[in-house]
């Protein structure tokens, strides 16, 4: 039986850097290296990666996509060798295809710091193949829950699928420029959200209908825009949502739940 994460993979390379504000999260993620042990392949829905139709990076050995600014020289040095899993992306676009989907394959897409950083820590013999995967560009919740789903009975095969993203994301609060009402008010507004989410995916008590039904309406939940003004990096929460009731596995439990810079933000498991 497959596992699904979702991780905050944080900070462009920080995790990787020593940076004090990322050590819970460092730690956390260095804690799931068990739940990779054993696996055939890693699906990673990154938060970086944005396409019209559904796309997988089908190289065999995918490069290395430096994706942030402003850092020091050795963080675009960083690698992660593990190999790319052609076959997987053939399987997993065969699956989307039947469920409606138009999947595209690209052979030049690195992987990018959403896929290379948090698997440093995760899995650092980097001797398990990944598969990246996009996000869809019309941020369509529904949707993303849908690919979750058509990707779940793969994860019956050895399949760990990964969503890698942040369950929060303003980054105008993220680089400090609130002001001190305002950074209380965002903090309280980041637990509310994520006590929500808790609820929702958590709950034993809560029917799959109904987490879907709040998944799929995330905005209308309490704090929601301000923890996500734009919500790509929450939508692979929704992909390993999704794959999750594919793959007819249980109630998700947290992995994470500390500020990371300074807000509110979890992890969870499934499986």
């Amino acid at each position: 039986m497959g596992k699904v994460l979702f991780i905050p993979h944080g900070g462009g390379p920080l995790p990787l850097m020593g940076d004090p504000a990322h050590v819970p999260l460092v730690a956390a993620l260095r804690n799931l290296q068990p739940e990779l042990d054993g696996a055939r392949a890693i699906i990673v829905v990154t938060a970086h990666w944005e396409a019209e139709n559904p796309s997988f990076s089908s190289s065999s050995s995918p490069r290395m996509l430096y994706d942030y600014f402003g850092f020091p020289e050795e963080t675009y040095r960083l690698n992660y060798p593990a190999p790319g899993a052609p076959e997987l992306a053939e399987q997993a676009a065969s699956a989307l295809r039947a469920n409606g989907f138009t999947p595209d394959l690209d052979a030049e897409r690195g992987l990018d710091h959403g896929t290379f950083v948090p698997l440093m820590l995760m899995r650092p013999a980097a001797d398990i193949p990944v598969l990246q995967m996009s996000l869809l560009s019309s941020l369509d919740p529904a949707r993303h829950i849908a690919l979750g789903r058509a990707l779940g009975p793969l994860l019956a095969d050895g399949v760990v699928l990964v969503g890698s993203g942040f369950s929060f994301h303003n980054m105008q609060a993220l680089v400090g420029r609130l002001a001190p009402q305002q950074l209380r008010q965002g903090q309280h507004l980041a637990v509310g959200f994520h006590d929500w989410l808790d609820g929702v995916i958590c709950d034993t008590s809560t029917s799959a209908v109904d987490q879907t039904r709040m998944l799929t309406a995330w905005a209308d939940a309490p704090g929601a825009r301000f923890c996500q003004p734009r919500e790509e990096h929450l939508l692979p929460l929704h992909v390993c949502f999704g794959a999750a009731q594919g793959a007819g596995l249980s109630t998700a439990t947290r992995t994470f739940a500390e500020p990371l810079l300074g807000f509110e933000t979890r992890g969870y498991r499934w499986g």
